[in-house]
C-alpha cells in the first residue's frame, strides 16, 4: 500500500503566498500541490514542505 504524501501545517498555508504573483494559493490534496491560479502553475510540496521556487513549478495546462 503506497504511503499518503506528508501534508504541510495548515498554518503554513495560510501564510503562504505566490512568489511571482504575491496572489493566495490553493491546496490541491489530491495532487499534493499549492496551486496559484494567478500565475498559472502548482507548486510541489515533497515531504510536507512546500517548493515555492518557480523552476520547480509545474505549468497549469
Amino acid at each position: 500500500m503506497p504511503e499518503e504524501p506528508r501534508r504541510p501545517d495548515p498554518k503554513l498555508l495560510e501564510l503562504l503566498v505566490c512568489p511571482l504573483t504575491k496572489a493566495p494559493l490553493r491546496y490541491d490534496r489530491d495532487a499534493n500541490e499549492l496551486i496559484s491560479e494567478q500565475a498559472g502553475l502548482a507548486y510541489p510540496i515533497r515531504d510536507g514542505i512546500p517548493i515555492m521556487l518557480a523552476s520547480e513549478a509545474r505549468t497549469l495546462g
